[in-house]
């Protein structure tokens, strides 16, 4: 009896250390399991891409061959040269309509989004909930809904063929008032009622503290707004189907890649327009998503 009573701390010791090591297991099993899951979802967002970019780069040959190869030996860079030199294609043009038209309606949508949340959010008026609530209330509705109407008022209005029509129909964003507003009311009250007591005005108090503190979703707002102006396509199809009007993602499904000598359609050059649109919008993506998920973050803590 004494010799079982002796053992027994060094039994509970064995019997922690082999908890110990079965916590450091399941942990790291855990981590195997998540980061199997993680490649794999990466692999499969990966490999449309690369696909793109090894089809942008293969001969017409390789391309019919009745089994494709992941990889190309003699990679033909000409097929960018070639694609953005295409009759239907004027690159330049297509580029220079799409950043105008994404800075004026970035610039106007920030104007509209910052002046509002800063209402909802600061402003003390009678009825500001329910009308806030009647805002997120139109997020429920389809923007197709609206096509129609909002294609009859340009038209009415005389924007057919414009580039207002491109741009003014856009300027108000319900989303990202909401999400500004989210990031503005992180703001203490008392920083508004000192600089009330200072004599600071409400537009002087916005510029100098709010627009400030809220810089991270202001970023935020201006890359998604940017990025949802290049990838348009339905609506600027709808109103400004001229060829000198169209942004680029409607100039790269207007253009005619067909090939000179068999007529067919020339996939490898379609491939390479391709790349060169997708391009620059990844690259915003990559060097500038931190910024986009710090105002994210910064929105979603208080409500």
């Amino acid at each position: 009896m004494e010799e079982k009573q002796i053992m027994t701390p060094q039994n509970e010791q064995s019997q922690l250390e082999k908890q110990i090591r079965k916590e450091k297991m399941l942990k790291v099993l855990k981590y195997v399991l998540l980061y199997t899951f993680l490649c794999f979802m990466a692999i499969g967002v990966i490999i449309p891409f690369y696909w793109m970019l090894l089809v942008s780069l293969k001969t017409t040959k390789e391309l019919e061959a009745p089994i494709q190869s992941l990889f190309t030996i003699n990679p033909q860079w000409i097929n960018y040269k070639i694609a953005l030199t295409t009759p239907g294609f004027n690159f330049g043009r297509l580029l220079f309509n799409t950043v105008f038209v994404g800075v004026i309606s970035t610039a106007g949508t920030l104007v509209t989004t910052i002046l509002a949340a800063f209402a909802f959010a600061r402003l003390k008026f009678k009825g500001r909930e329910a009308i806030f609530s009647l805002f997120m209330a139109t997020m429920m509705i389809p923007g197709e809904m609206m096509v129609i109407s909002n294609f009859k008022t340009v038209v009415d209005w005389g924007w057919y063929q414009t580039y207002t029509a491109l741009i003014v129909p856009f300027l108000v964003s319900v989303f990202y008032i909401y999400l500004l507003r989210q990031t503005f009311k992180q703001i203490p009250d008392e920083l508004y009622y000192a600089a009330k007591v200072d004599g600071t005005g409400d537009f002087k108090y916005l510029l100098r503290i709010m627009i400030p503190i809220g810089l991270p979703t202001i970023i935020t707002i201006t890359i998604l707004k940017l990025m949802g102006s290049w990838n348009s396509y339905v609506w600027p199809n709808l109103v400004a189907d001229k060829e000198e009007m169209r942004l680029i993602t409607n100039g790269l499904r207007g253009a005619s890649f067909t090939d000179a000598e068999t007529g067919r359609v020339s996939y490898n050059t379609q491939m390479a327009a391709t790349v060169a649109v997708t391009l620059p919008l990844l690259l915003v993506f990559i060097f500038l998503r931190k910024y986009i998920m710090r105002g994210v973050s910064r929105s979603g803590i208080k409500g």
